[in-house]
């Protein structure tokens, strides 16, 4: 049996991959944390508690409220970048994956895909 780290080392493209997710990963949580902070400033500069209850969720509302500095579009970015960070690396895993042709782990990745996918869909259908 060969060390976990020897397949990496002796496979640079691998090492690549996990950079790139390493990056995308890190750059969604910053993202995400500095939208939130923002969101979250903007409520203390408004007056609005933390447990005053906001608006729905409606996407079509969030470049507006972003435009106009209101914090429910900071706060529903912010949580969408925490949401599609995890998603977005299963896709450069998917595209790495396929890449490099390992069939059986581009398979695993895009069922993955599948079933975040649906999810949404069907919590989607269930909201409305």
């Amino acid at each position: 049996m060969t060390p976990a780290g020897a397949d990496r080392r002796a496979d640079p493209s691998g090492m690549r991959l996990e950079q790139s997710i390493a990056r995308l990963l890190t750059g969604g949580s910053y993202a995400a944390i500095a939208l939130l902070a923002i969101g979250f400033g903007l409520m203390l500069v408004d007056g609005i508690g933390p447990l005053t209850r906001g608006p729905a969720f409606d996407i079509t509302t969030i470049p507006g409220d972003l435009a106009a500095f209101r914090p429910n579009g900071f706060l529903w970015l912010g949580l969408i970048v925490v949401l599609a960070t995890p998603a977005s690396r299963v896709l450069a895993s998917l595209i790495g994956y396929a890449r490099r042709g390992e069939r059986r782990m581009s398979l695993v990745a895009a069922l993955i895909l599948l079933v975040i996918g649906l999810s949404v869909v069907v919590a989607t259908r269930l909201e409305g």
